[in-house]
């Protein structure tokens, strides 16, 4: 896959030596990581998801601070307690160690998927500002930078914080 990339990149570039040539072919690259991380939207979300994170930590805090508990109450009525209710007690502790850790299971998740919302919301809207910014001032091309596709590009061709006030300021209208 990343070859045939690279070998489109390539052909792209040989056919357009041309036009290279007389000047009029523009190339730029954004970071689409920074952009993601330093827009008002990405902040945003970044901020929404940690909120999700430590109210999740909040409750799962005090409900595992409540299985040491019970756990460690087990372990120390362990020789007062008949078997049958010592299985019953170790049942119970086990039981609600399951359901604790499959609700820990299910609020990872669920965090997961929002961030993979988010992140998705934004890159649709990205996508349109960045459509709109390469016709307007003229590039043929705005490749994404990640290291599997750019090798090296030189700083002058990043246009990452432009585009992030072009994003930012289409979402403020």
């Amino acid at each position: 896959m990343t070859r045939k990339l690279v070998l489109a990149l390539v052909l792209i570039c040989c056919t357009a030596l041309p036009a290279v040539a007389a000047g009029d072919f523009k190339i730029a690259y954004i970071d689409l990581q920074k952009a993601l991380n330093q827009s008002e939207a990405g902040k945003a979300a970044k901020e929404k998801i940690a909120q999700r994170v430590k109210e999740h930590e909040t409750v799962f805090d005090g409900r595992q601070k409540e299985l040491k508990k019970l756990k460690d109450d087990l372990e120390k009525q362990a020789l007062l307690l008949s078997e049958e209710a010592r299985g019953a007690k170790q049942r119970d502790f086990d039981q609600r160690l399951k359901e604790f850790q499959r609700a820990t299971k299910d609020a990872q998740e669920e965090v997961q998927q929002k961030d993979a919302d988010y992140t998705r919301a934004i890159l649709e809207e990205l996508s349109k500002v960045i459509q709109d910014f390469g016709a307007r001032e003229g590039y043929a091309m705005i490749l994404e930078k990640t290291e599997s596709a750019v090798l090296f590009a030189d700083a002058k061709f990043d246009v990452t914080d432009s585009l992030i006030k072009a994003y930012d300021a289409s979402r403020k209208k």
